[in-house]
């Protein structure tokens, strides 16, 4: 997964910096690579992409590119050599910091870098967020009241999460079809967390993690920054492909297995029960722990029912461990999430969690307490107005975009959508300057399977989807006029 000299890499990191409308655009261009140099990502000495592949990139004009090349050899920032290209001046580095260590481009980045940075004047459709449920600050002013005074009495910190809260979500799970005791789970703030601990406790440099392909791109970064190796198996209808699973498993050898099987991120499937039973057993089989994200709950209230997470199904001998959220349910701010696992892994992670934080907010944990026993009417709402926003968008996107395709997902907050004989990353270039960002499939699948697809997420307002669909059908526009070709004017 070494990206680096990847002039898509480098189109991903400037591409945001160019949707101003002050300067022309190669002057943008000039100054959003001079803002990466010095840096982790364009270090002294690095060689910058030929004009050519760089335009092709961020689907611009090859003379744009030029031009921006030639402003920073005027500012003395980058040198050329015939033969040799163009590299980055030792004159780059002046006025930034030796400490300055940047966090590397990741495959997250294009979901992460929206939250960072603010709304801004784009339509970011980069994450499906609704917002909190309507009477969450009704159920906050009342636990300030009745419960915040015992609450403060306590000390506070509590690794494995508040007793009541664990005994809340033990019983969530036994409604679920999962028997489970609270000594069995950890909190954690949200589900991203849970992974994280999860990463910490069983990946070591050079091991393998078998996942779906494609998949999150967030756990491409967590492995990755914890040495890991990512290993995909595809996906069919009924989740990810029993034929293929063994033969990865006996050849990677992995230190576990990741799987979402209740509402896929990006593509919104539903494993089958029949198909979480196979992929228990054959993990079991080859004695490799599964690690399976349920963050996604609200499914389409007219589509199958949910089944019982993939733990239920295991062989005994077998090590699962469920993840679950309330922060796609209740509201992206309310940070509490679970792990669900056998009583000697839920102490050893509780132990990494004392590490990470010594426990989650303890009003947080109280407050979610309140909520999950609520937590089914508040999915089935969820999920009724997912079924009404992604009709919606499908309508739209029929009538603006006919040529795009997409399987209607069972459930999650987003279509995965083909681009006919199209690569995604370019195009989300354009659509950038046309005021939307998306994510293009290559974030959910670094392998090149995925690269015309993009994740297309419907939690907005109806005139919010209006405006994004009408700026996409722009940007296509666009795009099928001039496309990447090199040489071709697109400024």
């Amino acid at each position: 997964m070494d990206r680096s000299g990847d002039p898509a890499v480098l189109a991903d990191l400037i591409g945001r910096r160019l949707t101003g409308r002050t300067g022309g655009l190669y002057r943008r261009l000039a100054d959003a690579l001079a803002a990466l140099m010095g840096s982790t990502e364009l270090p002294v000495g690095a060689k910058l992409p030929a004009e050519r592949r760089l335009a092709e990139a961020l689907a611009v004009s090859r003379s744009t590119v030029v031009a921006a090349y030639d402003e920073l050899r005027a500012r003395g920032l980058v040198e050329s050599r015939r033969g040799s290209g163009t590299t980055v001046a030792r004159s780059a580095s002046r006025g930034r910091s030796t400490a300055d260590k940047r966090m590397p481009l990741g495959y997250g980045e294009s979901l992460f870098h929206r939250i960072t940075v603010g709304p801004g004047d784009v339509i970011s459709m980069t994450y499906a967020v609704d917002p909190g449920i309507p009477d969450l600050a009704a159920e906050v002013e009342d636990l300030a009241r009745t419960d915040l005074p015992t609450l403060l009495q306590d000390v506070g910190y509590h690794p494995r999460g508040i007793e009541p809260l664990r005994e809340r979500i033990a019983e969530h799970f036994e409604q679920s079809g999962l028997p489970t005791s609270p000594d069995e789970i950890v909190v954690t703030s949200g589900a991203h967390q849970a992974i994280a601990l999860v990463t910490q406790m069983y990946l070591r440099t050079g091991a393998a993690v078998v996942i779906e392909q494609p998949s999150w791109p967030g756990c491409f970064d967590l492995f990755g920054a914890a040495g890991g190796r990512v290993v995909g198996v595809p996906l069919d209808d009924a989740g990810i492909r029993p034929d293929l699973l063994p033969a990865a498993l006996k050849k990677h050898q992995p230190a576990m297995l990741f799987v979402m099987p209740t509402f896929h991120n990006p593509t919104g499937r539903l494993m089958s029960p029949a198909r979480r039973r196979q992929v228990a057993e054959i993990a079991g089989r080859y004695g490799v722990v599964v690690v399976e994200d349920n963050a996604y709950s609200a499914g389409d209230p007219a589509g199958p029912e949910i089944p019982p997470p993939l733990a239920a199904f295991a062989p005994g001998h077998a090590e699962v461990l469920t993840i679950g959220s309330v922060s796609k349910a209740v509201w992206g701010g309310l940070r509490i999430g679970w792990i669900r696992a056998p009583r000697p892994l839920a102490d050893r992670l509780a132990r990494h969690k004392a590490l990470a934080d010594l426990g989650s907010p303890v009003i947080d944990q109280a407050l979610t307490a309140r909520l999950l026993p609520r937590l089914a009417e508040v999915t089935a709402e969820r999920a009724r107005l997912a079924t009404g926003r992604r009709a919606h968008i499908g309508e739209l996107l029929r009538d603006r975009l006919p040529e795009w395709e997409w399987e209607e997902p069972a459930g999650g907050s987003a279509l995965w959508v083909r681009l006919p004989d199209t690569d995604a990353r370019v195009f989300a270039q354009i659509a950038l300057r046309h005021g939307v960002e998306v994510v293009a499939g290559h974030a959910m699948d670094p392998t090149g399977d995925h690269d015309n697809y993009l994740r297309l997420p419907f939690a907005y307002a109806p005139e919010v989807l209006i405006d994004a669909v009408n700026r996409l059908a722009g940007a296509w526009q666009e795009f099928r006029r001039h496309g990447p070709e090199p040489g071709v004017p697109m400024v």
